[in-house]
């Protein structure tokens, strides 16, 4: 698709790099991103992303706005207080990237609201970014990215420590998924409103996250469409797939790992 000389000047600094160039921005236009959750990450990945281009985003969160959270949620002033956080956020981005087309859903993610979104989205998402601050909840974001066979890319921030991880049954199988890493049977102490954090520690995870999502759509899509020649693209996706990124923001030291799949996984074994 040719993009209007609006667009190409709008998006010129990004077009300008051989990696995205016309037809990277062109992918950025038709592809649709879902973000669970609306929250610090959820905030400023879901602005990148758009910023950048994304032709639609949803959002779904069925979280209200709080005074406490205005030191991370960057999108959101004391006049917002008691809206629901998809909501508030897709009017205000729908304003600001008007080439952007937003849906909200005003309520938490199950597994089975969960079935019936993907469902009714076809074609498929592209990717899915979990941005909640939920385990159980993460839980059912990487079971409907398996089962659905969409790339998932994770983040979390708490204290000074942050992580980022994308994975993908059908492209890195053998690197499983967040099932793998983090069982749904494991016992978790702590939660968002019993741990602190300083508003950029999630600023810095939420920016990574959605550089890394950037990175796979185009990496994604040249090889669908077998243009890899044509869009130069030097960041291969299996390069970032099945990968643990851990960041320690007192020291600002970044550590990865390979991940490895759990042969018992309950989740994608039988994927």
């Amino acid at each position: 698709m040719a993009l209007s000389d609006q667009a190409f000047m709008q998006y010129s600094r990004q077009i300008l790099l051989p990696e995205v160039g016309e037809r990277g921005q062109s992918i950025f236009s038709q592809s649709h991103v879902l973000i669970v959750g609306v929250g610090g990450l959820g905030n400023l990945a879901a602005q990148y992303l758009a910023a950048a281009g994304i032709g639609q985003i949803t959002l779904i969160d069925g979280d209200i706005i709080e005074r406490s959270n205005l030191p991370r949620q960057l999108l959101f002033t004391v006049e917002d207080l008691g809206g629901n956080k998809a909501h508030v956020a897709a009017k205000k981005l729908m304003r600001a990237y008007s080439d952007c087309h937003f849906n909200s859903f005003q309520r938490y993610l199950t597994a089975d609201n969960g079935v019936e979104l993907f469902n009714a989205n076809q074609p498929k998402f592209d990717l899915v970014l979990d941005c909640s601050d939920n385990f159980s909840v993460r839980q059912v974001v990487n079971q409907l990215a398996v089962e659905h066979k969409v790339t998932l890319v994770s983040a979390s921030a708490a204290n000074f420590q942050g992580q980022l991880l994308s994975v993908n049954q059908q492209q890195c199988p053998d690197t499983g998924c967040y099932h793998c890493l983090y069982p749904s049977d494991m016992s978790v102490s702590q939660s968002c409103q019993t741990v602190g954090v300083l508003g950029p520690m999630v600023g810095t995870l939420a920016s990574m996250q959605a550089l890394m999502s950037l990175n796979l759509l185009l990496s994604h899509n040249a090889k669908a469409d077998h243009q890899i020649d044509e869009l130069k693209t030097q960041v291969d996706s299996n390069q970032l797939l099945g990968q643990l990124y851990r960041f320690d923001g007192a020291k600002f030291t970044w550590r990865q790992a390979k991940l490895a799949r759990d042969p018992d996984c309950t989740v994608c074994r039988a994927s």
